[in-house]
């Protein structure tokens, strides 16, 4: 499923036009785009929730030279699967 069928399906659902969905659904992700910005968490209960986890400086290797480098620290967004998003996919 992509985004336009997301659209679809919510606007079907709920009964609203396909642009009022459409809304709905930027506004949610801008929404938790910002909040991670911030540094929050983020969480549906029953669906997950997103996060701001670090990843630590470490050392690697250039696979086409082989020559070592140094991976700087980084923040990366992640999602955990509440249990009821779990128990539906099993």
């Amino acid at each position: 499923m992509n985004k336009a069928d997301l659209v679809e399906a919510i606007a079907k659902d709920v009964g609203i036009t396909k642009n009022a969905a459409d809304a709905v659904i930027e506004a949610l992700t801008d929404a938790i785009k910002k909040a991670l910005k911030k540094g929050d968490r983020v969480s549906l209960v029953g669906f997950g929730s997103w996060e701001v986890k670090k990843r630590k400086a470490r050392k690697g290797v250039n696979p086409q030279t082989g020559a070592k480098i140094k991976i700087p620290a980084t923040k990366y967004p992640k999602f955990n699967a509440g249990k009821e998003l779990k128990s539906i996919v099993k």
